[in-house]
């Protein structure tokens, strides 16, 4: 038989079952790092960033141009660009047919003033591929 050491009041004894708690809380506290559930990391691969607190501001480029809105109804489409902006915008409707015999449009040139709203239409003979508008200041 062993010789047991006699009792300590200044030395520490673990119990067994902190023995067991010890990998559950080293488990999630990994876990945490690892998943990040807040999105306080963001890396983008290649992307190299400073803190927040370098962020420079620099200048935005002025905001101009229409903004348009399409519907077509079989072989019919109308356009409404509206322009916001003081400066004006010159919008054109570009029209693809989905047949190939049929003959793909492009509107005159229209010139949206500022605060105004202009309706461009098309058609073609049956049905539309697809609708564009296109801008020139």
């Amino acid at each position: 038989m062993r010789p047991s050491r006699p009792w300590c009041p200044h030395r520490p004894r673990l119990h067994w079952s902190i023995l067991a708690v010890f990998p559950a809380a080293a488990g999630a506290a990994l876990t945490l790092l690892v998943v990040d559930p807040y999105g306080v990391v963001q890396h983008h691969p290649g992307d190299v960033r400073t803190a927040r607190h370098a962020y420079v501001p620099h200048d935005e480029p002025a905001r101009s141009g229409a903004e348009c809105r399409t519907r077509t109804e079989g072989s019919q489409t109308v356009v409404y660009c509206h322009n916001p902006y003081p400066e004006p915008d010159q919008v054109r409707l570009h029209i693809e047919c989905a047949r190939w015999w049929d003959i793909d449009s492009d509107s005159a040139p229209v010139m949206a003033g500022p605060a105004m709203t202009v309706r461009l239409t098309g058609r073609c003979w049956k049905e539309i591929r697809s609708v564009w508008v296109s801008h020139h200041r």
